[in-house]
């Protein structure tokens, strides 16, 4: 088969470089592209991943939203017209959904956020099929206008994908001039351009408060944060300097979480990927608790706390007792981890089920 593959996060680099391996090697063509965003060009690179960039990141106002999907949406179709795939797959891209309907492709789409409705609404109701945790209920996806028998769920969080080998590299201590042998708090910024964020953003964002109170005690620690933006990077120097580690370009994200004392997290892959690698972790995203952080919560394998002073104090608490606590979040996440699934085994028996369309 001829398969499309449109990869437009971090997440998805991740999850889609799994999942065009064991396809490729199934005797499978894959054709992927992207397009022009900071994180993603960078983690891509970082990977070895060869794919064709299209068009851009349409920014932080509706208007470049909508331009930059015009845009990107002519320009796929010339390719995906040429190249004749028999299936499209996407996490969500509204441009690879649009692109596939109307060319008659059959495009399979995978989403664990139905608290993104604007994305949700563009690409669901145009999809052959939904791949998606067994934690979000049908209910959650069918209001978007697909029927309840064309949803699969899988037993896992997207990201036991790439961590269920993963074995962690030290030479991410050495690149961001960390010592393993003092406490590291890794903090990972709001998704401020997001659709479903925008307008809502705190003059002040959380976690720069939350590392506000931290630098004021005495505890020492160092700090790293993950900007995903160059906007993020520019005002986070312009407040820290040199007071803590801003990541000016992608890393390798889940080796640094694998040697981080305490994650905050304010959105969503990296919290749970940091939950699967029994890290101690705190929520602090924005707005009401979406589906997979309120999974997270019930499980008690995630702390929410949005007032900053209160949860430097629960870090600093969470320090005290370290050992306790990782060993605690450790145990929780492998007795999560051993009932799940592999989701790109779920994706490939859907690729390779469908039946294309003459």
């Amino acid at each position: 088969m001829k398969i499309f593959i449109d990869i437009l996060t971090p997440k998805q680099c991740m999850l889609f470089a799994r999942l065009s391996e064991r396809l490729t090697k199934r005797g499978h063509e894959i054709f992927q592209t992207t397009r022009e965003y900071r994180e993603v060009l960078q983690l891509l690179h970082l990977k070895g991943i060869h794919v064709k960039v299209v068009g851009k990141h349409g920014g932080g106002r509706l208007l470049d939203k909508l331009k930059a999907n015009a845009e990107r949406t002519l320009q796929l179709t010339t390719l995906i017209e040429k190249w004749k795939p028999d299936v499209a797959v996407s996490f969500s891209s509204p441009e690879a959904a649009r692109v596939a309907f109307g060319l008659g492709i059959p495009h399979i789409c995978i989403n664990d956020s139905p608290h993104a409705e604007a994305v949700a609404r563009l690409t669901i109701p145009l999809s052959e099929m939904l791949l998606t945790p067994k934690i979000i209920p049908k209910k959650a996806w069918t209001k978007f206008g697909i029927s309840a028998d064309k949803i699969v769920q899988y037993n896992a969080l997207d990201a036991w994908a790439w961590l269920k080998d993963f074995k962690p590299n030290e030479k991410i201590l050495t690149e961001l001039g960390l010592d393993k042998a003092r406490l590291i708090l890794t903090f990972r910024t709001e998704e401020t351009f997001a659709s479903y964020l925008l307008q809502r953003a705190q003059k002040i964002p959380i976690i720069v408060s939350t590392i506000r109170e931290l630098l004021q005690t005495s505890r020492d620690t160092q700090v790293v944060v993950l900007p995903r933006y160059e906007g993020q990077i520019s005002a986070l120097k312009g407040i820290f300097h040199e007071k803590v580690v801003i990541c000016h370009t992608t890393i390798d994200a889940a080796s640094l979480l694998s040697f981080t004392s305490v994650f905050v997290g304010a959105g969503g892959t990296m919290t749970s990927e940091a939950v699967l690698l029994g890290v101690p972790t705190f929520s602090c995203y924005p707005e009401e608790p979406y589906l997979i952080e309120q999974y997270l919560l019930s499980k008690r394998l995630a702390i929410r706390e949005t007032d900053p002073r209160k949860l430097a104090k629960r870090i600093l608490e969470t320090l005290d007792n370290l050992k306790t606590e990782r060993k605690r979040q450790f145990d929780k996440a492998r007795r999560l981890v051993s009932a799940f699934e592999d989701p790109v085994d779920v994706i490939v028996k859907a690729v390779e089920d469908v039946n294309p369309v003459a």
